[in-house]
This record gives C-alpha cells, structure tokens and sequence, in this order.
C-alpha cells in the first residue's frame, strides 16, 4: 500500500538523511539495490526513433505491487527508446524513493499527488478537484527540482469493501449511506481497519467526524491489511478499509463505497522526474504521457490483481500490458 500519509510521515519527510536510513534502502543516502534491465524491447507507438539512445536513466518505485508494475513501466518504455536502464523499483516507503528523485540517485517513478501534497509538502487539506491538486503539486514541487508529467486518471484512495451478499441486504453506495446505517442500527456496522488507519485523524476518526458516522468502538476490529479483504469477503466484518485499486476487490467480489464528500486526498498516479535528468532528456514527457492517459483505477486492479491474486511476477505484468496496449514491442 502506500506509505502512510501521517504527521509521522511527514517529519521524516523534512527530516536529513539519517532518518531515511531506517525507512529505507539507502546507503549515505545512495540507492543499494538495482539490476539492469535486459529485456529485448523495441518501440512500438512509443519511443520510435530511439530519443534516449545512449542515456543511462535509473527508474525507482516503492515496495508494493501497483508501485513495483508502474515503475517496470517506466523502465520498459525508456529501454524501448533506446536507454540503459538500471532497475531500482521496490524501494522500501515512500521517503526513500521520493528522496532518490529529489537528489538525482534515481530519474523517474510513478508517485501520487494526495502523497506528495501532504506529506512530503506538508499540506493539511487536500484539493478536491484532481487536476488543481496534480497543478499544485507540480508547481510547488518545482523548487524541489522535480518534475510532474500530466497524471493517469488511476486514483489509489482509500474506500470502504463490503461483500456483495451483504450489500444485498443494505444497498449500501456512498459513505454517507454508511453513515445512515451507523445512526440507524449502529450494532450492524462492522469494520475491519488497519491500525494505523484506526488512529489517524485522516483516517477512521476523521472519516467519522466528516460523514457524521457513529460506529461503537467494540464494532471495529483492527489487523494487517491483507486479512481485511479476506475477512470481509466472509463477512466476517460488514465494512472494511480498502484501497480502490486493489485487485483483491475484483478477485473477491467486493462492492466499495464512494466518497461523496470527499474527505479522501485524490491519489492520482503521476510520472515525476528528476528536473537535471528532464532538462537533459525532455523526449521522457513524450514517451510516458500516453501510458499515462491509458492507465485507470479500473486497470490498474486488473493489474494488480495478477500479481496479488494470479501471484504473476510485477515486471512480466507491467511487460505484458505495455505490449498488448502496442506502447512497445518484443525485439
């Protein structure tokens, strides 16, 4: 999942190098992991005439499915246009691989305006409408030498899952229609939580306090955040928090809330680039802006799904699409 948008984060997120060193693969702040990436890729309606021959780009991602997939499509589609490209996705939190952007260690990742707004630019509240938040995002994040692409319409909040034989019986729709139920029958609302997402004031708590909901305290159950889709999908809890994306919500069969008030931050997936690395090689813009209009909420569980669900390899998955899509092709 992605890495917390907590105040927590967002120290770490001002602090130096030291503390990035317990939250992530860095070395003096310098990335350890990496592989080059060999794959026989040539272009296809991407990258023709090779625009990066003879660049050698660094590609990063954070340590979760849908990062590891977007960030392997970063390095496919530059390695189709002609680059060396050094494979360091699967970075472990957000810190370590925003940081490698910020100071050049790595060139390109996928990262979310919702993340970057709060948590590494410290804002509290959110922009409701996803391009003003993506256009602030970009703007502020300017002075920090990082460049934001225009972003995928893919959006990786969080929701509430509820399994379709129980929502046949409540109808349930939106947040607010979660909140009715809560005020109703309170004994009927149950709720599978993360602990962190418990606690946060732009989780459950603020959640509740902007949708009105009453939920009992002995009504929530918190656990890891894999065992909330399974529980849910047996009902073992009516509601559980959920990331839209998630693959696990498809593969289960799980209906999920909208959130009408849009408490939520918007978390729309964007290419973000070292500003040296897009002054030297401005033809990236050209090659990920179509992935980007391509990729959805919709595909990226389809995605996700192959590897959380299918168990398929995050690298394969990201191959896969881009050649079916035609974006590149096999050499």
């Amino acid at each position: 999942m992605r890495y917390a948008r907590t105040r927590f984060a967002r120290t770490l997120a001002t602090a130096g190098c030291g503390l990035l060193v317990a939250t992530a693969v860095l070395s003096g702040c310098g990335l350890k992991s990496g592989s080059p990436l060999v794959d026989d890729v040539v272009p296809g309606s991407i990258g023709k005439g090779l625009p990066l021959e003879g660049a050698s780009l660094i590609v990063t991602s954070k340590n979760f499915s849908e990062q590891i997939i977007l960030g392997s499509m970063i390095g496919l589609a530059f390695k189709a246009a002609g680059a060396e490209v050094l494979d360091r996705t699967n970075i472990q939190g957000s810190i370590g691989a925003r940081e490698a952007i910020k100071s050049g260690q790595a060139d390109a990742m996928y990262e979310y305006t919702g993340t970057a707004w709060i948590t590494y630019l410290g804002h509290d509240e959110p922009i409701t409408d996803p391009l003003a938040q993506w256009r602030a995002v970009r703007d502020e994040d300017a002075r920090n030498g990082i460049v934001w692409l225009p972003p995928s319409s893919l959006d990786n909040t969080y929701t509430l899952a509820i399994n379709q034989a129980n929502n046949a019986k409540y109808h349930l729709k939106t947040l607010s229609d979660v909140a009715a139920l809560s005020n109703s029958d309170p004994s009927a609302v149950t709720l599978c939580v993360e602990n962190e997402f418990a606690s946060r004031d732009d989780g459950l708590p603020g959640m509740q306090k902007a949708y009105g909901m009453h939920i009992p305290a002995s009504n929530i159950q918190k656990m890891d955040a894999g065992i909330v889709y399974t529980q849910v999908a047996k009902g073992t809890c009516l509601l559980g928090e959920a990331f839209t994306t998630d693959g696990r919500i498809k593969a289960m069969d799980l209906d999920t809330m909208a959130d009408n008030k849009h408490f939520f931050p918007n978390y729309n997936a964007a290419p973000v680039i070292n500003g040296k690395t897009f002054d030297r090689y401005p033809a990236i813009a050209a090659l990920l802006d179509p992935i980007s209009k391509r990729l959805t909420t919709q595909i990226a569980q389809q995605l996700n799904a192959r590897v959380d669900v299918d168990g398929q390899d995050p690298h394969d998955v990201a191959k896969d699409w881009l050649i079916a899509e035609g974006f590149i092709k096999k050499g």
